[in-house]
């Protein structure tokens, strides 16, 4: 069992930055791949970024690709969103998600996730 909470989101103007954390609680965090999603007004949730769980491997979805920047720190139990160059198409609910198997490398939207944390609001301004 995995349990996680994000912050860090809120107001930022086009073209600035923020930093999304997630902080996960549970003995076997350092060994599932984890992932951050966004759930936009009136659309689906779209998968945004993944990392492995040694956080060697990464994938990002185009839209985000070259300005968002996912990483870890296991030691700290925490996963990172680092938001630069917003735009205000990235206005969304950004949740942090973990996979269900342990030592997985595959980290694309496909993927299965199994625990999820309650979302943080991020609102890029024009």
């Amino acid at each position: 069992q995995v349990q996680l909470v994000e912050s860090g989101g809120g107001l930022v103007q086009a073209g600035g930055s923020l930093s999304l954390s997630c902080a996960a609680s549970g003995r076997t965090f350092s060994t599932r791949a984890m992932a951050w999603f966004r759930r936009a007004p009136g659309k689906e949730r779209e998968f945004v970024a993944g990392i492995s769980w040694r956080g060697v491997r990464t994938y990002y979805a185009d839209s985000v690709k070259g300005r968002f920047t996912i990483s870890r720190d296991n030691a700290k139990n925490t996963v990172y969103l680092q938001m630069n160059n917003a735009k205000p198409e990235d206005t969304a609910v950004y949740y942090c998600s973990a996979q269900k198997q342990p030592f997985t490398t595959v980290v694309g939207p496909t993927t299965e996730y199994e625990y999820w944390g309650q979302g943080t609001q991020v609102t890029v301004s024009s």
